[in-house]
């Protein structure tokens, strides 16, 4: 799961973050059933990971396995995408990415902070809940609008902080404000995240309706994808997962 500071891993973000590094949030979890494609769930990632090693994950340190997934998926292409997928696969636990464009030209984190304390991860999956809503369009394009304001920029990186520490700390409410507040980022800095022309289901609408009767709620991916929702109860229409811990 991709949480709050997505799109910070791209270096023509963070080239323009005034207070770097800035960070976002990945989370481990089970594979339990198959995730739909096109929403960002990193299943093109996980097929590229099965061609190099099979359906186990691989023995070594994370962070070369990382850099070895990283270049296999990107050696054919001009627009690489972000080394976010790679760590999520990876990295057991809860982690924080923190990215700033002065290292290695932004395309892998200055510092990883992990956590993968049980009792954390426990908590996170009685609080998260994921809502199938839909794939991305044919015809879809996140960047055909930028507004890319240092501002905002700046505050999508804080949301990465913020979200993690508020999942250390156990704290759903804040957990919930992060993921709002990345939300606004997107909409903000790349509206068509959220609103293209090929999309032709209400994504804001869905969304303020689960914000609104939760703690705070984001989808996974630009273009819709699944909605996470922050909340103790019951979610209509969502599941549980599991984090992997190891």
């Amino acid at each position: 799961m991709a949480l709050a500071g997505g799109w910070i891993d791209q270096p023509f973000v963070s080239k323009l973050n005034p207070t770097p590094p800035g960070s976002m949030v990945v989370v481990g979890i089970e594979p339990d059933f198959p995730f739909m494609d096109r929403c960002g769930m990193a299943t093109s990632t996980r097929k590229v990971a099965r061609k190099l090693w099979g359906n186990k994950r691989p023995k070594g340190d994370p962070a070369s396995l990382v850099r070895a997934l990283y270049d296999e998926e990107n050696k054919r292409t001009s627009t690489p995408s972000g080394s976010q997928d790679m760590i999520g696969l990876l990295y057991p636990g809860v982690n924080r990415l923190d990215y700033e464009a002065a290292h290695e030209g932004g395309y892998y984190p200055v510092h990883i902070e992990s956590n993968t304390d049980p009792k954390v991860a426990r908590w996170l999956e009685s609080v998260i809940s994921m809502v199938p809503v839909m794939p991305r369009p044919d015809g879809y394009a996140p960047l055909g609008v930028k507004n890319l304001d240092p501002k905002w920029i700046r505050r999508l990186g804080q949301s990465g902080k913020d979200c993690y520490d508020a999942i250390i700390q156990r704290n759903a409410v804040k957990l919930g404000a992060s993921m709002n507040e990345c939300m606004k980022c997107w909409e903000a800095i790349l509206p068509r995240t959220v609103r293209h022309p090929a999309i032709k289901t209400d994504l804001i609408g869905i969304l303020k309706a689960y914000q609104a009767d939760s703690h705070g709620a984001m989808y996974s991916g630009c273009g819709g994808g699944y909605l996470y929702v922050v909340a103790e109860k019951p979610v209509p229409g969502g599941f549980r997962v599991r984090v992997r811990t190891f």
